[in-house]
């Protein structure tokens, strides 16, 4: 997301800059979460509809309480966008756009999304990234890498301005895959706790993959993410090592009359546009 890289980027890397002495604290990320969300409020447009905002914060509610214990207080906000996407920052402000969840074909979905964006905070990777980064000694990799951890985007860190070699941009980004599957395994953990179907996280990802059919691919070692259809599997293969879940549930109600009330208010905004030009 273009919009977001530009402006985080600054208070990213000076936090980075400030920290450069020590580790990553917990207030540290509150810190940066802060800076961070006012950048964020700024570039982004939000839906403030209380029923749309009721309903991803109730499931968001769900999945924290799901989740493992964590030190930050979790917030949850939608950004009007037709991209399916979702990003958590550091602190626990967590973002979802508009475009995925009119793509969900169910509440699961949408929950799994949530729990792994919920899981990149309680593991704290922000941190650990930092600490990862201080053994290559390059600030720009690591704002590299936070821009791609927070802004959700694959491809953030194959700029050519960066004045590392590629064999330091494999090291990170190694580690940013394995931040990925984390957070999938503490989304399958954390959706069997709130009693949601975990397969629904499978079934969002291959949306994803057939959303990204065709793009322009980058080589597996330079990727930020694993492959999604890599995800997949492991995700099964997560799911599996659950054991006997039962029965859990993947459908609600609300969710087609969410769906319904975000086209149309994207409609409006659209036509209002449209109007004042």
């Amino acid at each position: 997301m273009k919009r977001l890289i530009r402006p985080a980027l600054g208070c990213l890397a000076a936090c980075v800059t400030l920290s450069a002495c020590s580790a990553l604290t917990v207030k540290d990320e509150k810190d940066l979460g802060h800076q961070v969300q006012r950048q964020v409020r700024e570039e982004f447009q939000f839906v403030r509809d209380s029923v749309i905002l009721s309903y991803v914060r109730g499931i968001g509610r769900e999945v924290v309480r799901a989740s493992r214990p964590s030190p930050f207080e979790f917030r949850f906000y939608v950004v009007e966008d037709e991209q399916i996407n979702a990003f958590a920052i550091p602190g626990g402000a967590v973002y979802v756009h508009t475009g995925l969840i009119t793509a969900a074909s169910n509440a699961g979905e949408l929950a799994g999304v949530l729990a792994h964006e919920v899981g990149h905070v309680t593991a704290r990777h922000v941190a650990h990234l930092y600490r990862r980064q201080r053994n290559t000694g390059v600030l720009a990799q690591i704002v590299s890498m936070l821009i791609a951890i927070v802004s959700g985007n694959s491809y953030v860190a194959q700029g050519g301005q960066l004045a590392t070699g590629v064999a330091a941009q494999a090291y990170l980004n190694t580690y940013t895959q394995d931040a990925e599957r984390e957070a999938d395994a503490l989304a399958v953990e954390t959706l069997v706790r709130a009693g949601y179907d975990p397969n629904t996280l499978i079934t969002m990802l291959q949306t994803l993959q057939a959303e990204a059919e065709g793009g322009l691919q980058m080589p597996q070692f330079l990727r930020s993410h694993p492959a999604t259809a890599e995800r997949i599997q492991e995700v099964r293969g997560l799911i599996r090592a659950q054991g006997a879940i039962g029965r859990l549930r993947t459908q609600d109600r609300k969710l087609p009359i969410i769906q319904e009330r975000i086209r149309l208010i994207a409609g409006m905004d659209i036509d209002s546009h449209r109007d004042s030009e």
